[in-house]
């Protein structure tokens, strides 16, 4: 069973004066949802009080799949109404995170150039092998140092000039998707180093974007910008935006925009990263990001092997990690059986997934069938029967087949992070919104032999908070914001258990492979 703890630092202070605190608001956008948070920090603890919550996700037109960006920019604008309502001039700055690789096209005069494409539009199947007919598959990872996956910025670009999209011709500046919000709130364009080193476009040993690389592929380089770091304060809210909302003398401070950027900055860690890390993490959500924090790229031949991918973090560290299909899995088979017909809720799908036997049939999660199936319940039941396993029959069996193929994909990539970093990594930190999940976190305790501590569950929201109080000169440094984090927040932990069952089934995953 899990024990809930405060990390360190007891005695625990009291909790911040809602009156007296400052206060700093996270948008944090993702894929499926978005929401207002605000941080009260009074100079020791942190408490955060949800302001504005709203529906996101993918919108589709014309056989394309897009984001309705205005229909985001009016949520946003919503939101900060509701907060200048709550707290009035104690509102001392406001930042954007959002998921990587998607982007918004501006034209001359800053003309915005149609919505931007959602990461999973079709468009880019196929596009990796043709990538690699221009320009071998080492020669961009060696200019990149990042994960393939068809999705990244570089694809879809590459997509756009085969498909000729007449939108490239007319392009004068490329804006991830935060970049974009923090431009609606200020004027200003910036592209943000955390989200630019999602985008397979940028070279994170040199520091800047790869331009011999970008034009290779016969993608314009002019429309990349400066690329700054967190911490940035991009200015006023612009004029308009500020009689709106009524948020007056309100500074817009670049978080680390990448969700897991500010979610890795959460993490409740007293190791510093310049040393060989002894910790990893899991960003669990939607996606699941597992890695861990090292002070420069890892660029080298394990590395691709791998498919490791090196991304910015926040006070210039890297964070080398891999993509794997987190509850995605899981959130799809909800809606479908939902739609369907049943009223079924995470803690339904919690009991149904317990009273179903364990280690019956595994997945490989990242299996290419699993990113974008009609009918998710139905693709992991394929899997199952094209593999030769006992095919799950009910829905407690499909959600708990689910879980157990993550926990024994984190145990694999948990082997290749020691690998990469030389040595026995002994605590895992899960944080984000999958921290609720307590099966998957002890499913991960048990089938990777280590201790799991899972907290705090608003990790990116707490992310992009405290580096705004780092920004502010309220907090010094990255290692004492993270000593708020532990003051401000209770974690749970979980200790490995019946590791033997585990050790057994590792070896069929692993055979699955490919399948």
């Amino acid at each position: 069973m899990p024990r809930s703890e405060f990390s360190t630092l007891d005695p625990q202070p009291p909790i911040p004066d809602p009156m007296s605190s400052k206060v700093y608001i996270a948008v944090d956008m993702g894929a499926s949802s978005g929401r207002h948070v605000a941080g009260l920090f009074d100079g020791s603890r942190l408490e955060l009080a949800e302001v504005h919550r709203f529906e996101n996700g993918p919108a589709h037109a014309a056989g394309r799949m897009y984001w309705d960006l205005l229909g985001q920019w009016a949520h946003l604008r919503d939101g900060l109404r509701r907060a200048a309502a709550t707290y009035g001039d104690r509102v001392a700055s406001v930042g954007v995170d959002t998921w990587g690789v998607d982007f918004v096209l501006l034209g001359r005069g800053d003309e915005l150039l149609g919505n931007p494409y959602h990461y999973r539009d079709a468009r880019t199947n196929g596009i990796v092998d043709r990538a690699f007919e221009i320009v071998p598959r080492d020669e961009i990872f060696a200019a990149t140092g990042l994960q393939f996956m068809q999705f990244n910025t570089l694809f879809q670009l590459l997509a756009m000039r085969e498909q000729n999209s007449p939108l490239l011709d007319v392009a004068e500046s490329l804006l991830m998707m935060p970049d974009a919000f923090h431009w609606l709130l200020t004027g200003r364009r910036a592209n943000e180093f955390t989200n630019a080193t999602t985008t397979q476009c940028y070279d994170p040993r040199r520091g800047r974007w790869a331009t011999k690389l970008i034009e290779r592929f016969g993608i314009p380089t002019h429309i990349f910008g400066d690329v700054v770091q967190p911490g940035t304060k991009l200015g006023p809210l612009a004029a308009a935006v500020a009689e709106e909302t009524q948020l007056s003398g309100v500074d817009v401070v670049l978080p680390g925009t990448h969700d897991t950027a500010s979610a890795v900055m959460a993490v409740p860690a007293a190791s510093k990263s310049g040393a060989r890390p002894d910790w990893c993490y899991i960003s669990s959500g939607t996606w699941s990001l597992m890695g861990v924090e090292t002070p420069a790229p890892v660029v080298d031949d394990l590395c691709r092997e791998l498919n490791f991918t090196n991304e910015g973090g926040v006070g210039g560290t890297t964070r080398l990690l891999k993509n794997i299909a987190g509850l995605w899995l899981v959130q799809e088979c909800r809606r479908i059986w939902n739609q369907g017909g049943r009223n079924l809720g995470w803690h339904d799908l919690t009991l149904l997934a317990a009273q179903a036997p364990p280690l019956m049939s595994i997945i490989n999660p990242d299996d290419a069938v699993f990113l974008a199936p009609a009918d998710m319940a139905e693709a992991i039941r394929a899997f199952c029967r094209r593999t030769g396993q006992s095919v799950p029959d009910t829905e407690g069996a499909v959600i708990r087949c689910a879980l157990e193929g993550l926990a024994l994909k984190y145990r694999q990539v948990l082997g290749w992070l020691e690998k990469l970093v030389g040595g026995r990594i002994e605590t895992i930190h899960i944080v984000g919104g999958g921290t609720q999940n307590h099966q998957l976190c002890q499913m991960t305790a048990d089938a990777c032999g280590r201790r799991v501590i899972a907290g705090p569950i608003e990790a990116t929201a707490i992310g992009n908070l405290m580096m705004q109080s780092v920004a502010a000169g309220d907090v010094a440094s990255i290692a004492e914001a993270r000593d708020v984090i532990r003051r401000s927040f209770s974690v749970e932990t979980y200790d490995p258990t019946n590791a033997a069952a585990w050790d057994a089934v590792y070896e069929r995953f692993l055979s699955l492979q490919g399948n």
